[in-house]
């Protein structure tokens, strides 16, 4: 490829994206591959006005906040894509904790392949390959509320909310043909798993 090879992690909370990113990045690097890892959220210059956004769709909860919330997280992405994605060395793979499928994990009263669209007609960078990480939402339920820093979202509360929001998830990465990764058994084995689906790509 003549550009690096961009690669999506997405998912609810708890279901260890972060850690098989961590796995991932060494498992490729001992390939002596170029590995870039990058956040969304970190990345996003505009994240306080749209967290500002966020907190008001809390107390309010209504589709026109939430689609601004959803529009506002579009155009972030728009700017990480000309501006951050494309600064990548071309024989890199990028490797991104959160992207735009990330939102049919915790928006609801949006359909998600409305928030696809928006998305894409921002011009927002389409992964060359999606890894939708799930697992049994009460274990990741469980998972999230044993970090230190807790469950730590604005937006989720309840275990029926992250129920709900893990089999939109599960939809959304049907409905667009995405890498679903149960990461349910040994790290080792969620690592081979999206190492191949790299590779498969990658050649």
């Amino acid at each position: 490829m003549n550009r690096p090879l961009f690669v999506s992690l997405d998912g609810p909370k708890g279901t260890g994206k972060t850690t098989l990113l961590e796995a991932v990045t060494k498992a490729l690097r001992a390939d002596k591959h170029k590995v870039i890892r990058l956040c969304e959220k970190k990345s996003d210059p505009f994240r306080g006005a749209t967290m500002a956004l966020v907190n008001q769709l809390v107390r309010n909860p209504c589709r026109d906040l939430e689609l601004a919330v959803c529009q506002r997280l579009a155009d972030s992405r728009t700017w990480i894509s000309a501006h951050v994605l494309s600064k990548q060395p071309a024989d890199s793979i990028i490797l991104i904790d959160r992207w735009y499928p990330s939102d049919a994990a915790f928006r609801r009263l949006v359909p998600f392949a409305e928030i696809l669209q928006l998305n894409l007609e921002r011009n927002v960078r389409v992964p060359d390959l999606h890894v939708g990480v799930v697992t049994d939402p009460e274990v990741s339920w469980a998972r999230a509320a044993a970090r230190n820093r807790g469950l730590n979202s604005t937006v989720m509360h309840r275990l029926e909310e992250h129920v709900a929001s893990t089999e939109a998830f599960e939809q959304a990465v049907a409905d667009n043909g995405w890498v679903l990764c149960r990461n349910e058994g040994t790290i080792e084995e969620a690592t081979r798993q999206v190492v191949s689906s790299i590779y498969a790509v990658l050649h």
